[in-house]
């Protein structure tokens, strides 16, 4: 990480000074942190630096990663505008009240960027403008010399104030007239120039008993500034000697936090004057207003504690004291007093930045808050170790003096723990110990690290078969740990097949629920058991899928009745089991076989005997179906015995078939042949050919009316034909179609008559018939044509003749027509 460090360059001159409030300059790189240096005074909204060019970041991941300024308890003096990444004056900054005489003056704050957390160290130097003028606590001293003063004895007098420090602070004195003084600057170790009036020539007071002077206090500003004050001298009577104090400094210490009133030590100045010239007082001549308030001195020169001291605000204090007899004579020593640190500061805890919730797949050292610590004692007091609760896979690291950083230190798992507690406690190494403490709460957010997983790792179901389709079979039912989102759980049917049919078509999968529904209405004979897979997916992404295998089992249900296979009914032939009357009792005279289709006690077969001939002579047996004899077969037992056995399964309810046994008591087959020669046909096969009998009659009548019809409208239409022919006298010339053949003008058969023959079974002639004749068509030419008239008429009459061998030919037809189907 890059940082910079800016400053503001001004010179001695007021233009110099303007510029002070607007140019920032980048000069290096100090210690990764980015610093500024601006001067006090600057109004709200100026620019301090653009903070997202010297971090190397872009505008839009300012806000994105939601930057922010973190100034712990301090007033927040510069605010971060997001929009354009510059660091602007938020509250007017004024360096004597932010930190006094202290420097450099700085502010030092955090930028914090988030996802991922980052801590940017920002340093603001503030610089002094001379913005305070020096001033004195009195804007008058009054001061009694002797007349009998020494050329140079020497006058402490107040020193001025000025808040600025450098060049912007008290640089000299000045006294007006100088005609009997001069001013003596003495540097101190702090800093701060001593200032004393030295008497340089002799007083007389029946010259001149008061005089005025006007002390000047300037400081080295542009524009320069300065302080006044009237200094009052008034000539007394003789006093030879001055006070001297017994050390040019004392030291002392006092524990901060100290009870008012507590005497801090002992000054002590002699005058070897006697009398009210020898009588010497002390007072503090400080030129830090607050020293003045913070301390007192008695009358016997005790140093008193006057207010609270604080170690964290000033760990040492020089306190000028001046000692003044009654002649207005004095000398000046300085208190050295250093403040003793006690352990009244706990640890003070700021959270710079820290995340609300961090991914349960975050690696080791995932940076989750960010804090600075701080206890403003010293040495061992101040020494601070922070600590967080056990048994939690985070961990607290220091990453400088007085930053920790909460890492994770072991794998997070949200479906063990998905939220954690995260105390703080930072102690110092004081006696007694002094400790602070905070609580973050971290929310683990879910990443789609498990798979659904089924309540069982397989399922069996069973349906009864002729099921309703769409029925409800089962549930299949998966919880994933996941949350949300990526515990949606939905079901998919995976692609199968079963006996080459998909599986789709024998059930299907509710996506949202899981109940398996049956497509299809199932038969147990056909399909018993089958098996498919279900997937179980969740919402995550990617989703996360597991599967398990479910077994559908069809339960048998009594829909089949039971199938005889032996006694074999058959329609027209007869069967019939043969007995000797040589019988015993139990003699096996046949076994009645049966299956059902179904299972289980469905098809657990039962036999009963439901009727019979001589039910005293046969027996069914009730498992197995063996009829047997129960007694002797005697002589007067009918031979023609008829059985009729009932089949029934054990279902609920239940089905039954019947079986009709022929048993005939005979010990020769001649025997049983003549009696049952008279058996009648099965009615239901004499009523099939009653049936077809009468269909055929019927049949063979419509043909032999239609046949006369049509012979009887044939005869019919010639014979009106001929009539007309022969009452018309007009000539008729024959037309001779190209069949017709006429050999030496002799003439021949006029038509053609095609034959058909048909032969039936057993038909000792061949019957035969003619088709119409191959021209009958006649043109009318001429009525003097008589020959062909006549020919005509002949034809006529033999048609009307009784025995024309037309008339037998139509005869002859008509006993074809009866006899041949096929006509």
């Amino acid at each position: 990480m890059h940082s910079f460090e800016s400053t503001v360059v001004s010179g001695g001159t007021m233009r110099r000074q303007v510029l002070l409030f607007f140019s920032v300059v980048i000069l290096s790189s100090v210690l990764g942190q980015v610093s500024y240096t601006i001067p006090e005074e600057m109004t709200k909204g100026s620019l301090v630096g653009n903070i997202a060019q010297d971090l190397g970041l872009d505008v839009k991941r300012l806000q994105a990663r939601k930057a922010r300024i973190h100034t712990g308890d301090d007033t927040e003096y510069i605010m971060l505008n997001k929009e354009k990444g510059l660091l602007i004056i938020k509250e007017r900054i004024d360096r004597e009240a932010l930190c006094d005489q202290t420097t450099p003056c700085a502010l030092h704050f955090q930028i914090a960027l988030e996802n991922p957390i980052e801590i940017f160290p920002i340093t603001v130097e503030i610089t002094d403008i001379n913005d305070n003028a020096p001033t004195f606590q009195r804007d008058e001293k009054k001061i009694e010399i002797s007349e009998s003063a020494v050329i140079g004895s020497k006058f402490m007098l107040e020193k001025a104030i000025d808040p600025d420090i450098g060049l912007n602070g008290l640089q000299s004195y000045t006294l007006k007239p100088t005609d009997h003084f001069k001013l003596k600057l003495h540097s101190q170790s702090d800093g701060v120039k001593k200032v004393e009036m030295i008497l340089q020539k002799p007083l007389d007071r029946e010259k001149q008993e008061f005089a005025s002077l006007l002390l000047t206090a300037v400081d080295g500003g542009e524009p320069q500034r300065s302080g006044t004050m009237q200094i009052h001298v008034t000539v007394l009577d003789v006093n030879d000697n001055a006070p001297v104090f017994t050390q040019n400094v004392y030291k002392a210490s006092v524990k901060e936090n100290s009870l008012t009133g507590t005497v801090i030590t002992k000054v002590s100045a002699s005058d070897v004057d006697k009398g009210s010239n020898g009588e010497v007082s002390y007072l503090i001549s400080s030129s830090i207003r607050s020293t003045s308030e913070l301390f007192r001195i008695t009358e016997e020169g005790n140093l008193i504690l006057n207010g609270p001291i604080d170690f964290e605000k000033a760990r040492n204090y020089e306190i000028d004291i001046e000692a003044v007899d009654r002649g207005g004579l004095s000398d000046s020593s300085k208190v050295v007093i250093d403040i003793g640190d006690i352990n009244d500061n706990t640890p003070v805890i700021n959270i710079i930045s820290s995340s609300n919730s961090v991914g349960e797949d975050s690696s080791s050292n995932t940076v989750v808050a960010v804090m600075s610590v701080n206890d403003h004692d010293s040495e061992e007091n101040g020494k601070v170790r922070c600590v967080i609760n056990k048994n939690i896979p985070f961990t607290i690291t220091s990453t400088s003096s007085s930053l920790y950083s909460i890492v994770t230190e072991n794998n997070l798992d949200r479906e063990r723990s998905s939220e954690y507690n995260i105390t703080v406690t930072c102690s110092d190494e004081g006696v007694p110990s002094l400790s602070s403490s905070v609580t973050l709460t971290l929310q683990i957010s879910d990443v789609n690290d498990n798979a659904p997983v089924f309540e069982r790792s397989s399922y069996e179901a069973y349906i009864v078969e002729n099921n309703t389709p769409g029925l409800s079979v089962f549930t299949v039912k998966a919880r994933d740990a996941d949350w949300n989102q990526n515990a949606r759980v939905s079901y998919i049917l995976e692609d199968s097949s079963v006996n080459g049919v998909p599986v789709s078509s024998y059930v299907s999968v509710s996506a949202d629920s899981g109940v398996i529904h049956a497509v299809r209405s199932f038969d147990y004979e056909q399909i018993k058991d089958f098996h498919f897979r279900v997937k179980a997916q969740d919402g995550g992404s990617p989703p996360l899928t597991s599967n398990v295998t479910v077994k559908i089992l069809i339960q048998d249900q009594n829909d089949n009745p039971p199938q005889v296979l032996y006694p074999v009914q058959t329609g027209g032939s007869m069967v019939a089991e043969m007995v000797p009357r040589s019988a015993d009792v139990g003699y096996l005279v046949t076994k009645v076989v049966a299956v059902d289709v179904d299972s289980g006690q469905n098809a657990w077969l039962s036999y009963k005997l439901q009727k019979a001939t001589d039910r005293a002579l046969f027996e069914v047996g009730l498992q197995n179906g063996e009829i047997r004899t129960i007694r002797q077969v005697t002589d007067k037992d009918t031979v023609k015995q008829r059985l009729t056995v009932i089949v029934e399964d054990n279902g609920q309810p239940s089905r039954s078939a019947t079986v009709v046994v022929n048993v005939a008591v005979a010990d020769s087959f001649p025997e049983v042949l003549s009696e049952f020669t008279d058996f009648p046909h099965d009615k239901e096969y004499n009523d099939n050919l009653t049936f077809y009998l009468v269909l055929a009659l019927a049949v063979v009548s419509f043909l032999f009316i239609t046949c006369l019809v049509v012979i009887i409208s044939v005869k019919i239409y010639r014979w009106r034909q001929s009539r007309v022919l022969y009452q018309s006298n007009l000539p008729v010339i024959p037309y001779y179609p190209p069949r017709y053949s006429d050999t030496l003008g002799t003439g021949t058969l006029q038509h053609v008559y095609n034959y058909e023959v048909c032969r039936t079974t057993d038909s000792r002639k061949s019957d035969c018939k003619f088709g119409r004749a191959g021209s009958q068509n006649v043109l009318i030419m001429d009525p003097s044509s008589t020959g062909t008239m006549q020919r005509i008429q002949s034809e006529k009459s033999i048609l009307d003749e009784p025995d024309s061998p037309l008339e037998h030919l139509g005869e002859r037809y008509l006993t074809v027509l009866l006899t041949c189907p096929s006509v």
